[in-house]
């Protein structure tokens, strides 16, 4: 059994500088207990402390970032089998593969895929990070050369795959500072990788020949070495073997906490299927089970939407709602005269609400309270959504600056508060609107101030 954190705390010199990212000592030692931090984030801790807390001083499975930027992919620091019981931490980054063998014209159609296929949703962009850089015809020269290509007109993370040394010897010298991940480190090649990733300080994939006895050699050979940041490929490409694997993965490091599987995982879902939308099936598994980078040989909207949303509903904290962030949304470019609305910043609330609001095609104000990700009506019964909360959200958001007029309409499941909301806000008429959001249009077509 692990240490608590209050045992850890007492190990810890309790000087609260906030160096480590938290401010206490204590949070400190909590999230140590927890998986979430590493002891060498301390610069004060004793030796003899270091000692002490070896096996408690890093999360289960190696937390670590590929790439740099707007585009840096952390993966692994999961500490939990099942999202349900907690959360899923770092989602995983998704690459596409361009080769030294493909033509122009192939690579930069999906460089411009790739920068197409971005979506906001819930204030969050939701879009792919990485190309996985393949080396087909050794050429040293020709692979950096694809490398800066996509870097520089992406700004994407880089996988640099080659079965040459040599290569990616030359391409990661020359690309280090990218933080790029080396692509892979085998029995028969480890110890040159292995140098070469320490001399770069760059991540470092591990390929097994199919079985996890021999991934664990490999990635204990490479810890001796003094390298932490590991990335898993188990070598084998039949679904169901690899879905097995994976949960044996976890559930080693997690529940076993077996040191050399504590690493996140690699998918190389275009080796895996014939085609696109196969690809695309596998990609959906791995997500949830447990895949951190997953490879596929093109990028595609049709395909890579749905991934987006099954990674972003999976990785989505089950304990907290997702919210919109509070504040005045303008649709279909409102001016002074523009009715306003006001709902919860529930995020199905917000999209359902908004995206009538826009096929309406009527130049509205929305304002979106903070309700802690509650819906209207679980809002107004306990309390958060009142005649006083949206009154006083109304006063100070501004949005009294924006019209000329005073009426509000308010959510129809919401018409209790209308007579307070009055008190509040002295001087405007209260509008109650439709139950539901698809009688909205209907309102806004024939409303005037």
């Amino acid at each position: 059994m692990g240490l608590t954190g209050i045992q850890i705390f007492k190990l810890l010199p309790k000087t609260n500088c906030g160096e480590c990212g938290v401010p206490t000592c204590l949070a400190f030692a909590m999230n140590l207990a927890s998986g979430k931090a590493e002891l060498e984030k301390c610069p004060y801790v004793s030796e003899e402390a270091k000692e002490k807390l070896a096996s408690e001083s890093a999360p289960p499975i190696r937390p670590l970032t590929i790439g740099t930027g707007e585009y840096a992919v952390k993966v692994g620091g999961e500490t939990v089998m099942f999202r349900h019981e907690k959360t899923f931490v770092n989602p995983p980054g998704l690459a596409a593969v361009v080769s030294t063998n493909e033509d122009d014209a192939s690579v930069q159609g999906k460089m411009d895929r790739f920068k197409a296929a971005q979506y906001d949703r819930v204030g969050l962009k939701l879009r792919a990070e990485m190309f996985v850089v393949n080396d087909a015809s050794g050429d040293a020269g020709k692979f950096i050369a694809l490398a800066k290509k996509v870097s520089d007109g992406t700004g994407a993370g880089l996988i640099l795959k080659s079965d040459s040394v040599d290569v990616l010897k030359a391409a990661a010298t020359e690309l280090k500072d990218k933080k790029p991940l080396i692509y892979a480190a085998t029995a028969a090649n480890a110890d040159a990788l292995g140098e070469l990733a320490k001399a770069v300080e760059c991540p470092l994939a591990v390929k097994g020949d199919g079985t996890l006895d021999s991934v664990a050699a490999l990635t204990e050979k490479l810890t001796g070495m003094g390298l932490k940041d590991l990335v898993i490929d188990t070598g084998s490409r039949e679904l169901k073997k690899v879905f097995e694997e994976q949960i044996l993965i976890r559930r080693a490091a997690l529940k076993d906490k077996y040191r050399p599987l504590g690493f996140p995982t690699i998918i190389m879902a275009n080796e895996m299927a014939n085609d696109l939308m196969d690809e695309s099936l596998v990609a959906a598994t791995f997500i949830a089970k447990y895949g951190a980078l997953i490879c596929l040989s093109d990028f595609q909207a049709h395909s890579l939407f749905p991934l987006f949303l099954d990674r972003l509903n999976i990785y989505t904290d089950p304990q907290r709602p997702m919210t919109a962030e509070q504040g005045i949304y303008p649709i279909n470019n409102p001016d002074e005269n523009s009715p306003v609305l006001v709902t919860c910043n529930f995020s199905l609330t917000y999209f359902i609400v908004s995206g009538e609001i826009e096929a309406s095609r009527v130049p509205s104000w929305l304002c979106v309270q903070d309700t802690e990700g509650l819906s209207v009506m679980t809002a107004w019964a306990a309390g958060k959504f009142s005649g006083e909360s949206v009154g006083s959200f109304i006063n100070k958001c501004g949005i009294k600056d924006k019209v000329k007029h005073t009426t509000l309409i308010i959510p129809g499941y919401a018409a209790g508060i209308s007579g307070e909301l009055e008190e509040e806000l002295s001087g405007w008429t209260i509008q109650i609107g439709p139950r539901e959001a698809s009688q909205i249009p209907k309102l806004l077509k024939t409303w005037k101030p």
